[in-house]
């Protein structure tokens, strides 16, 4: 989620049409050419911004000065961690996406309903996660941050210094709402089953900008969404295409702060050691979601010019995720990195770390 983009729908058709009739000629799947793990960021789309909202993000405001000596502003989810001691706890609607892929592009189809191997579906082991979830407890270098959800833990990590004596201050998702689910069928131009090029099993691939087209459909659909809850949409098994493959997900927002609609995707890969690893990739936009929820928080380094934690440690061997069990499974969760990473003071931070899980040891090109 490192550059703001332009996405060329012909380009990408052009390559996956390629893969379908390379597909359409082999007996097995055929494999993702140059496959690289990787999230984005579509620009803010103010074209669509919410007309009238009654409602509007939770959010607060505030800046530092980086190493470079220029001030970064940036805008956040939950209240202000220096002044405040509250809990928020942003209202979640899930949409579940079915993509459907005929005889010319792979003959499946891949379900959230699918049964995981625990007997949960793929969207109820999401909400039995440590994203949703409390139970998991998160103690970073000796110092416990709670037994809360995830990006709770990383949220107070973030900002330690003043949080440590703020036992109150928490930033929440509520217990999402499951909305029925949704299904495209996808075009042989658009995207095509493939084998999963970072672990076992089958993947399928789907145009960004055809997809974020259809889930704006959703959004305006549904009277429950408006800019004071976080849509967000899950598939199974699909990584989505921007000129290559493989988006574990995005996130992004319908206008500006404070009245902009923010919204989210992610997949959810059930093979072992994957990229997208079950929850990783919705760790990923969660935690950016709250850290640049406007996807418009500008900061001054070479490998990203938003405040996007989640990037600089995708491409880790372990794609930054690790592991966490929670009522008999075991979820992945990828490392963020805190303001510290971006310039800001690193006495913020819990140990004065760079990243949740201390594995960053440098602030970013340019700083």
């Amino acid at each position: 989620m490192n550059k703001r983009f332009a996405v060329s729908v012909i380009a990408a058709s052009l390559v996956l049409a390629c893969a379908s009739i390379a597909f359409s000629q082999e007996t097995k799947y055929p494999d993702i050419q140059d496959a690289k793990p990787m999230f984005k960021t579509l620009p803010n789309r103010m074209k669509l911004a919410p007309q009238a909202p009654a409602a509007q993000l939770v959010q607060w405001n505030g800046t530092f000065k980086d190493l470079t000596n220029r001030t970064v502003t940036y805008t956040m989810v939950g209240t202000d961690p220096t002044t405040t001691n509250l809990t928020t706890k942003t209202p979640v609607y899930i949409f579940p996406v079915k993509m459907v892929y005929g005889a010319a592009n792979g003959n499946h189809t891949f379900d959230p309903k699918h049964v995981l191997s625990n007997g949960k579906t793929v969207i109820r082991n999401i909400v039995a996660s440590p994203i949703f979830s409390h139970g998991a407890n998160f103690t970073q270098g000796g110092t416990n941050l709670g037994t809360t959800q995830y990006i709770d833990a990383f949220q107070r990590g973030n900002f330690w210094s003043t949080v440590a004596s703020h036992s109150s201050y928490h930033v929440f998702l509520a217990a999402p709402v499951i909305l029925p689910e949704q299904t495209i069928n996808v075009p042989p131009g658009l995207g095509s089953v493939m084998n999963n090029p970072f672990g076992s099993g089958i993947v399928g691939t789907y145009d960004i900008n055809a997809f974020d087209a259809q889930l704006q459909t959703w959004m305006a659909a549904q009277s429950k969404i408006t800019p004071g809850v976080l849509p967000l949409f899950i598939t199974y098994d699909v990584f989505l295409t921007s000129g290559g493959c493989c988006i574990g997900g995005y996130h992004s927002a319908n206008a500006a702060q404070p009245g902009g609609q923010t919204y989210a995707h992610a997949t959810y890969v059930d093979s072992p050691g994957s990229f997208s690893q079950d929850v990783s990739a919705l760790s990923h936009e969660i935690g950016e979601w709250v850290d640049d929820p406007f996807v418009d928080n500008n900061v001054h380094c070479n490998d990203n010019s938003i405040l996007e934690v989640g990037d600089p440690l995708e491409g880790n061997t372990n794609y930054g995720a690790y592991p966490y069990t929670l009522n008999g499974f075991t979820y992945n969760l990828q490392s963020l990195v805190f303001l510290g990473y971006f310039g800001a003071p690193k006495t913020t931070s819990v140990h004065s770390w760079l990243a949740f899980q201390n594995d960053e040891s440098h602030v970013c090109p340019g700083q």
